[in-house]
């Protein structure tokens, strides 16, 4: 949405027709006010909570009543010899008394506090135990179901709550995670019906809202947009032909400033030119980063290969989002395969990429860092699950799907809650993903709701690469894993780039590079 559209005041006011924050909707809004936009970082998941540091904490509060009982020994001899001496004493006594008495309360406040931490402890080990007995029951591993089983059990032996509990934690993150999509939705069609009339506007808000939460709760416990760690793509794909293309200027492949984004700034590098030669470096930031993934022009994939000062290789590839709405043309990045990567199958875009980095000279068992928008977070999901790459970082921008990339994988996941195609990954796994450090930035990109939300601004290549920008610039020490890694890669040797374009052929074909 431009700046201009979000200055301008919603339908209402002096014309007569409704406004979303009239009436019923008004109420309702009133209880899910609007986004301020913030940037949240989070480690993922519906609880990411270190249930040591939990019970920690409970085992510092019991210490600090056994503390207390020992100054309430002491406190109490002190009473009775001023009780002994009451004639001069009496009121020092009483004073003694009073302060037993408060110590005593405040013994039973820590009690009640290291219950509580160590029963919310037993309920997020249950979540935890939940999500490793899928994964086990999905391996097959028997061995680990039973153990991971007598352990739960033995959990909520000692804490009956837990169960109940877990299952109310995991619920609210399946059913609460939308809340932003549904109440911009919800505002949508209030807007749109009051084009036609305010009773189109009630029965327009409270249908496309009631759909859009419906939808949003089938895709959450269907878990459609949840990969789990054996996840493989089914079926073949191509053929397709990879053609390299000259590479464009870190950052020239997309608009540098996100729509409507005030006070924006470019976050890629300039372009090199005659006067001014330019070798390529690493990208020194998650924004410039992003920013290299391919939007305008023909490159669909972009490789870079570093070789560091021991004489080791890392490679970097950058994955394009959808290019095409069509269905099987020649454009691989299309919602043919769209369909295919969200269905778990081969697409014509997966099979390019992994052809484009076999031209680039990236080789099985290198070590391979990811960056992909939508489509491109995709095939970068399954790039980590199931390519012979040593995929170190996976940065997916906008993804429809939340992969469980292991705990060899740095995962960073940027995500608008207002981006419906974010959406469709059913807000993610119900625990945290990938390496320590692992983390998912998530802020309402348009906090604003309008007809011209049909057009997703929020998914857009620019608008996260301005998220990105926001996550730079953030002091959580989460961020400091993505920086590391950057780090590495700025202290290559040298650098090499290609970009390859893809179309679908009838024949597997690496064409030659002819340009200069």
């Amino acid at each position: 949405m431009s700046a201009d559209a979000r200055a301008k005041p919603a339908p209402g006011g002096d014309s007569g027709h409704a406004r979303p924050d009239d009436g019923l909707w008004g109420g309702l809004n009133g209880l899910a006010p609007d986004s301020d936009g913030g940037l949240q970082i989070t480690g993922g998941g519906a609880v990411s909570v270190d249930t040591e540091t939990l019970r920690s904490t409970a085992g510092r509060f019991t210490g600090a009543r056994v503390e207390l009982d020992g100054i309430r020994a002491r406190l109490g001899g002190l009473a009775n010899t001023l009780l002994a001496e009451r004639r001069y004493a009496w009121d020092a006594a009483l004073s003694a008394s009073t302060l037993d008495a408060r110590l005593h309360e405040v013994q039973a406040g820590a009690d009640r506090i290291a219950a509580s931490l160590l029963a919310a402890a037993a309920a997020y080990e249950v979540v935890e135990l939940d999500a490793h007995l899928r994964a086990a029951h999905a391996a097959g591993d028997h061995a680990l179901v039973t153990s991971l089983e007598a352990r739960r059990a033995a959990v909520i032996e000692e804490y009956p709550d837990a169960a109940a509990q877990a299952f109310s934690a995991q619920y609210t993150f399946a059913t609460e995670w939308q809340h932003e999509i549904v109440r911009q939705a919800t505002r949508l069609g209030v807007e749109g019906g009051d084009l036609v009339g305010p009773p189109w506007a009630v029965a327009g808000g409270a249908a496309l809202g009631a759909l859009t939460f419906a939808g949003t709760v089938i895709t959450g416990f269907g878990g459609t947009g949840r990969l789990a760690p054996d996840a493989r793509l089914a079926g073949r794909a191509g053929p397709v032909t990879v053609t390299p293309v000259p590479a464009a200027a870190p950052g020239g492949s997309i608009p540098a400033v996100a729509p409507g984004a005030a006070g924006s700034t470019a976050v890629g590098l300039a372009a090199p030119t005659a006067a001014n030669p330019s070798p390529p470096v690493a990208p020194q930031s998650l924004a410039a980063a992003a920013a290299r993934v391919p939007g305008a022009g023909a490159a669909r994939v972009r490789v870079e290969k570093y070789t560091m000062p021991d004489g080791s290789r890392q490679a970097v590839v950058y994955i394009a989002g959808m290019q095409s709405q069509g269905f099987g043309g020649d454009e691989p990045w299309d919602n043919a395969s769209n369909v295919s990567l969200y269905r778990g199958e081969m697409s014509d875009s997966y099979a390019a990429t992994e052809a484009a980095l076999a031209a680039a000279g990236v080789e099985p068992g290198d070590t391979l860092h990811v960056v992909g928008f939508s489509q491109g977070g995709m095939i970068g999901a399954h790039l980590a699950l199931e390519s012979d790459y040593d995929v170190r970082t996976l940065v997916s921008l906008g993804s429809p799907v939340d992969a469980d990339v292991g705990p060899d994988t740095l995962s960073v996941s940027l995500r608008h809650s207002d981006d419906t195609v974010v959406a469709l990954a059913g807000g993610g796994h119900g625990e945290a993903v990938g390496a320590p450090g692992s983390f998912v930035a998530e802020r309402v990109f348009d906090p604003d709701s309008g007809l011209d939300d049909a057009t997703l601004p929020a998914h857009r290549l620019n608008a996260y690469v301005e998220t990105a920008a926001l996550v730079d610039a953030s002091a959580d020490p989460r961020v400091a894993g993505v920086r590391a890694v950057l780090d590495e890669l700025g202290q290559a040797r040298t650098v090499e780039v290609a970009e390859y374009a893809a179309v679908r052929d009838r024949e597997p074909v690496i064409a030659p590079y002819a340009g200069g």
